[in-house]
């Protein structure tokens, strides 16, 4: 277990926002007249869904920097497993009024096994392999 801490995982996390974020929000503002419609808000989250469950845990920003979602045993994401780690945990930061994700960064920052509460919700971890150490 190589767990990710907090830096490479918020860096990911930039490196996707720019990736997949922007242009879903211009495709959004030549379609619909807005930028943050529906339309980003879905193609963000089957994005973060479905990318680590056909692409064994990575997304674009997280293969950059070599880091990776899997299961406790580390064996590949599953849909449901996503599904946890995406929606069902945000439903548990919007009910929280944002308290759980300022708690999860904490958690990755300061636990060993650098598990946030969408981690134990799914019951994942992020592993970090650098691809420029082999």
């Amino acid at each position: 277990m190589n767990p990710a801490g907090f830096w490479i995982r918020l860096g990911a996390n930039l490196l996707d926002g720019i990736i997949m974020s922007l242009p879903l929000a211009i495709i959004s503002y030549l379609i619909l007249g807005e930028s943050d419609t529906w339309f980003t808000t879905l193609g963000t989250y089957l994005y973060f869904i479905l990318l680590p469950v056909f692409w064994v845990g990575y997304t674009v920003g997280k293969k950059i920097l070599g880091i990776r979602i899997v299961n406790l045993d580390e064996t590949d994401v599953s849909l449901w497993t996503m599904i946890k780690r995406q929606l069902i945990a945000n439903i548990f930061y919007i009910l929280t009024l944002g308290i759980g994700v300022i708690i999860s960064a904490v958690m990755v920052g300061i636990r060993e096994d650098k598990r946030a509460i969408h981690d134990f919700i799914a019951g994942t971890y992020v592993t970090f392999h650098p691809p420029w150490q082999k």
